[in-house]
């Protein structure tokens, strides 16, 4: 598992410094490059398909940590597929994407959650489930009941967001690094026999709404 505390305290006082690598994974088109776009730069544009990977990098100066986040942007079309896993390799957080208008969408990132169930512990990855384009709610075909649903069975973090409106985007990301921070002073306080501790997001009690 990759290192996530960065050496050094910030600037502003003895506070620990982490560097977490985010992945955003789902469909094309439901809006990936948007969302990072707009919780990195506060701006919205509708951004051509992502070819390979997109990397942003965003610092959050908290009460209680200096975060850095660098975001990994994957590209949503099929042909990458098989790539994709050289760019959430020692991921610490992932956003399954997914188009509230296009029901499709969901059952892809039900598809790249067992990926990661694959690669990662439960306790290696926060993953969070996003519906995004909230903007589009005449059209939408997942409830937010049935994402709240898929999110709670599976211990995933929930949230449903609009890039283009700017509908809790901040918020979903504020929710990950949180969670990443409790499980850090969790494990700082619950050392295991070797060296690492082991939590169940099925078991902490962990928000499903971070709204």
């Amino acid at each position: 598992m990759a290192q996530r505390v960065t050496p050094g305290m910030s600037p502003e006082g003895p506070r620990p410094s982490y560097m977490y690598k985010v992945v955003l994974l789902g469909s094309m088109s439901v809006g990936k490059s948007s969302l990072a776009y707009r919780y990195v730069k506060n701006d919205f544009r509708e951004l051509l398909p992502t070819v390979g990977c997109s990397f942003f990098t965003q610092t959050l100066n908290l009460d209680e940590a200096t975060v850095k986040f660098e975001i990994w942007d994957t590209a949503g079309q099929e042909k990458y597929q098989s790539v994709c896993h050289l760019y959430y390799r020692d991921a610490h957080a992932a956003l399954l994407v997914y188009d509230i208008a296009n029901k499709q969408t969901l059952s892809r990132a039900k598809l790249w959650l067992e990926e990661l169930e694959k690669r990662f512990l439960p306790d290696e990855i926060v993953i969070a489930l996003v519906g995004n384009k909230t903007d589009l709610a005449a059209e939408r075909e997942v409830t937010t009941e049935e994402g709240e649903e898929f999110a709670r069975t599976k211990g995933l973090l929930f949230m449903e967001t609009s890039a283009k409106s700017n509908h809790q985007v901040n918020d979903v990301f504020m929710g990950v690094v949180r969670e990443l921070l409790r499980r850090e002073k969790e494990k700082a306080s619950k050392p295991s026999p070797h060296g690492r501790s082991t939590v169940d997001l099925r078991a902490s009690g962990a928000r499903t709404r971070c709204c």
